[in-house]
This record gives C-alpha cells, sequence and structure tokens, in this order.
C-alpha cells in the first residue's frame, strides 16, 4: 500500500498529491511516469511524476479530474492508501550535452509535467525561460513554483484575464522573432498545443521535445495501445517515450486516435448524476 502523505486542491478540478513511495522515488527522473491502482477493482492510470524527494521517499502527483478513477483518487485524504504503484516507466528526458538555454512550454494540467522539466534544467545550470499557459485565472498551477527555477517566466491566459492575453505559441513566437535563442524547446500540454509549437519552431530548426500522452493500458509495452507514428515508424509511448522529437510525430494520427472512446469518457454514471445510491 502507498500512503497519502499530503494532498491539497489546486483548483476545482486539479489535485496534488505526496505519496510515499521510497523505491519510485529513488529511482525516478524527469519526464517519466508511474501507472497507479486505487484498489483490486480499479483501473490502471498512468501519471506523469511532477516531483520527487529521495530522502524522504516520496514522488508529488498532480492529475486533473476527468474520470472515475481520478474522481476516486481525489476523494482520498492525507493518510489514506492506495494499492498499487508501478514505475519509474518511460525513458527520461535527454537533454543534449552542451545545452545552455531552454524554453520549457506548459499548457493547462501539462504544467505539472513541465515543471519537472524546468526544475531539472536549472538545476543543472542551463537558463531557463517558462511559457504556462491557461484558459482563465482561476485555472492557474504553480506559478511559485516556476518562478523558484525560471530566469523568466511568462504566463498567457486565453481570456487575458492573467498574465498575456493569447496562447503559448504568440509568446513563443515573439521571443523567437525578437532574436531570442533556445538551445532546446521542451512543450506539453494538449496534442493541438504541442502540435503548433512545432510549427512555429521548425521554420528556425530549433530542437522540440513533446511529451506525448497516448491512451495506454498497461505501460509496459504488451499492449499496443499507445502507438504512435514518429518519423514515419510505429513507436510506443510507454517505453520508447514519453518524450519523442516533435517534428517527426504524427500529430494527426495521435488525434484521431485519442478521440477513439470520447463517447464512453463523456459518460456519467446514472447514480453519480442523481446524487448517488440511495
Amino acid at each position: 500500500m502507498f500512503p497519502i502523505v499530503e494532498k491539497k486542491r489546486l483548483n476545482d478540478a486539479v489535485v496534488w498529491v505526496k505519496l510515499k513511495a521510497p523505491l519510485i522515488a529513488r529511482k525516478v527522473q524527469a519526464g517519466q511516469f508511474i501507472m497507479f491502482r486505487l484498489d483490486e477493482f480499479g483501473e490502471r492510470v498512468p501519471l506523469t511524476v511532477a516531483d520527487y524527494d529521495r530522502e524522504a521517499g516520496t514522488i508529488t502527483l498532480i492529475f486533473q479530474i476527468v474520470g472515475e478513477s481520478t474522481r476516486q483518487f481525489a476523494a482520498l485524504e492525507e493518510g489514506d492508501s492506495i494499492l498499487d504503484l508501478v514505475g519509474p516507466l518511460g525513458m527520461p528526458t535527454e537533454i543534449s550535452e552542451g545545452t545552455k538555454s531552454a524554453c520549457v512550454i506548459g499548457g493547462g494540467v501539462g504544467c505539472a509535467i513541465a515543471y519537472p522539466q524546468a526544475k531539472q534544467l536549472h538545476a543543472k545550470g542551463i537558463a531557463v525561460d517558462t511559457i504556462a499557459g491557461f484558459r482563465s485565472k482561476d485555472i492557474v498551477i504553480l506559478e511559485d513554483e516556476f518562478r523558484s527555477c525560471s530566469d523568466n517566466l511568462y504566463l498567457c491566459t486565453d481570456d487575458g484575464s492573467y498574465g498575456t492575453k493569447g496562447f503559448v505559441t504568440n509568446v513563443l513566437q515573439q521571443q523567437l522573432e525578437s532574436g531570442k535563442k533556445y538551445d532546446v524547446v521542451i512543450a506539453i500540454g494538449p496534442v493541438p498545443m504541442m502540435k503548433f509549437v512545432c510549427q512555429t519552431t521548425k521554420p528556425y530548426d530549433l530542437p522540440t521535445i513533446v511529451s506525448l500522452n497516448p491512451i495506454m493500458v498497461d505501460g509496459t509495452g504488451m499492449c499496443g495501445g499507445c502507438r504512435v507514428t514518429v518519423g514515419g515508424k510505429i513507436r510506443y509511448a510507454c517505453v520508447d517515450g514519453p518524450d519523442f522529437d516533435g517534428h517527426q510525430v504524427d500529430f494527426e494520427e495521435l488525434m484521431r486516435r485519442n478521440g477513439t472512446y470520447r463517447e464512453q469518457e463523456q459518460h456519467v454514471c446514472r447514480l453519480h448524476r442523481e446524487g448517488g445510491a440511495q
């Protein structure tokens, strides 16, 4: 069992939890993920590790409440435990030797994955600009954390309620047009956002890493559900990724595959809709 040692709400739909998991905390690196299962009847759900403390033996997960498993997870409190944590899974993020400057871009809850990237780069002495985008001010997360590991933090909102009005690509384009030089861009968030970031960086021949989030079942390469096409070849996000060269990713295929179960994902249990079982 893996106990929750700390929990807080970052906004109405996003939850931050710290779990005791010493073996995972000892090995995990930025970019890797875990699979959790709440109980013996639960489904396997992948989440990227947002932070870790090797000495304390804890890992931090940040997730959005989007389905039954995350709803149940969000209902747990400090002192409660979950049954299974498997990890670390996937490949750690690889940064080319000699990298001196980077731009880390996060969109929405994808900022939970972007944060450990910015933190790791900053710890290595690499200059980090972070661009974090949200729909509106009320869902902004991790602002203080990003400020602590960024040379420059650019916050933007779709509706202009906080920071710069517009998309992360608008800010990125402005930086590149002004002559700002980056050795690498790391973009993590909704698939369309990552796609347009890659379209923005490609004319500059700017290496761009994206973290992909295809449908995933086991996380160990056996089911094939997380296959993506990168550079014209089939790759598996769980074992070959989740990081890939964004300029080589077939984003159109990824969006089609991610939409396969959209109707089922939007289903609301009648018991929950009516206020629960009597």
